[in-house]
């Protein structure tokens, strides 16, 4: 958060509009993705608590891969009537809903006495998850200057793999200091419990903090506002251009009709518009990556290769910070060179490293309880899986979430991210299911040689398909 401050700070003061509130901007754009640390964390927190769920509910499913994407279908869910209700209701109101969502399930999970309330509570969670993967990027995009839009979105990414990061922390703490995390910790409740209430605070946080920041612009303009979007417009850039902002949203919008389904259709062929078809590849690509995989899946891919469960975690460890870098690369990078150089990149990045996965696991023997066993290729695949989670926090990890916030028409923007945010979650969800099938199936090799060939179509598609949006006004997005 830091090096967002800093790189804010650089901006050439003498490019700026002289009203503009950069601070202002910033502070609303930095509550936004504290939507996305809890995306992040409420996704991480379920790995350390399966030893205390089974043993609470007396059930081996819990836990199990099935149980681990059902999340997910919460997600999709969340996702895609978020779009739509943001349109109707406000992107600041939905992000208060979840925020509310998030609190509910983090305080359910840790007090639920069996399996079917403890799962009730993990999707209202996955709701608020949903919910806030595609409103956070699209209130920030809708709320900054073009020329940093780029920079101030990709603070999502980071705080989703920060807010995984603090998952596991927060995980390994409290089961150390109680002793396991079955065992009693304060107040006589289990360890595990404590791992979901911990999501109490920053989720308090987010809730408390929504309620200083103003509601999206060109909603209220939308909304026919223009009074109310008005008064933000001048709050963020100032009088004179305020002004000039409204008349270009009230020019983006259809008069006659508030946004619907329907407006996904091109007008002269009924068809579904390009640039739809263009959301959805990148929403479904990023998934059929594979990068899942590594985060929900670490553990046990480095165990079956022959690593000790210590250096398993340890690994995670070591992805998870370079998650961490690579985002803040993007971040200081992206307005300069723009999204499309960084997915092409990217795709390609995934797909040599991912290869070079195919080639260590393809090559490496068996013991005899059917584990891999690497040998001379272990240096091999630690230093490509490490490379791969590098290109793709490069690139479609935040670029993905910016441009589904930034790409659609104010028109169509609600139900563009509904639709867009509901195939992510859906190709998450199959490549989470799947995984496991695939391991026991295929192998490990098999399964990521599916993930090289989704990183080398999502070149073609990049070169296909998408048209840069940096530095673009959302008013001039068609």
């Amino acid at each position: 958060m830091q090096t967002a401050t800093q790189q804010t700070a650089a901006i050439d003061s003498a490019n700026s509009p002289p009203a503009e509130n950069s601070g202002f901007i910033l502070f609303i754009s930095l509550v936004a993705t504290i939507g996305g640390f809890l995306f992040g964390f409420d996704s991480g927190v379920i790995n350390g608590t399966v030893d205390g769920l089974q043993q609470a509910f007396q059930s081996e499913s819990v836990g199990t891969g099935f149980n681990v994407a059902s999340m997910l279908l919460g997600c999709a869910a969340g996702a895609y009537f978020a779009g739509r209700l943001a349109d109707r209701y406000g992107r600041r109101s939905i992000l208060l809903w979840a925020a509310l969502f998030f609190i509910v399930s983090a305080w359910g999970s840790g007090i639920a006495n069996g399996s079917l309330e403890f799962v009730i509570y993990r999707i209202l969670g996955g709701l608020a998850v949903g919910a806030a993967s595609v409103i956070c990027p699209a209130y920030i995009s809708e709320v900054a200057p073009a020329r940093y839009r780029g920079m101030l979105s990709s603070l999502q990414q980071i705080a989703i793999i920060f807010g995984l990061f603090m998952a596991f922390v927060s995980n390994y703490l409290l089961a150390d200091i109680a002793g396991a995390s079955t065992q009693a910790f304060w107040w006589g409740y289990e360890a595990w419990r404590w791992m979901f209430w911990i999501e109490l605070l920053p989720a308090a946080l987010f809730l408390l903090m929504l309620l200083f920041i103003p509601e999206s612009p060109r909603y209220l303009v939308l909304k026919g506002r223009q009074a109310n979007g008005a008064q933000v417009l001048t709050q963020l850039f100032g009088e004179p251009s305020a002004q000039k902002k409204l008349a270009e949203i009230q020019h983006s919008l259809q008069a006659n009709h508030q946004p619907r389904l329907s407006d996904l259709r091109d007008p002269a062929t009924g068809k579904l518009r390009t640039l739809v078809w263009v959301g959805l590849g990148l929403a479904t690509f990023q998934q059929l990556v594979g990068i899942n995989v590594v985060f929900y899946y670490g553990a046990v891919l480095w165990q079956a290769v022959g690593f000790s469960e210590a250096d398993a975690l340890l690994i995670n460890v070591i992805s998870g910070a370079i998650s961490i870098l690579a985002c803040v690369l993007t971040l200081l990078v992206i307005d300069k060179i723009g999204r499309k150089p960084l997915l092409l990149w990217g795709s390609a990045g995934m797909f040599i490293t991912l290869a070079l996965l195919v080639y260590a696991f393809a090559n490496a023997a068996q013991d005899q309880n059917g584990n891999l066993l690497l040998g001379e290729h272990g240096t091999l695949a630690l230093v490509s899986a490490n490379a791969y989670v590098f290109f793709f926090n490069l690139s479609w990890g935040p670029v993905m979430w910016v441009m589904l916030g930034e790409m659609f028409p104010n028109q169509i923007r609600g139900v563009g991210l509904a639709v867009s945010g509901l195939a992510q979650w859906l190709c998450n969800f199959l490549i989470t299911m799947t995984f496991p099938l695939l391991l026991t199936g295929i192998g490990l090799a098999g399964a990521y040689g599916l993930y090289a060939l989704g990183a080398l179509l999502s070149v073609v598609f990049v070169l296909k398909m998408v048209h840069e949006t940096k530095g673009k006004e959302l008013e001039d997005m068609q």
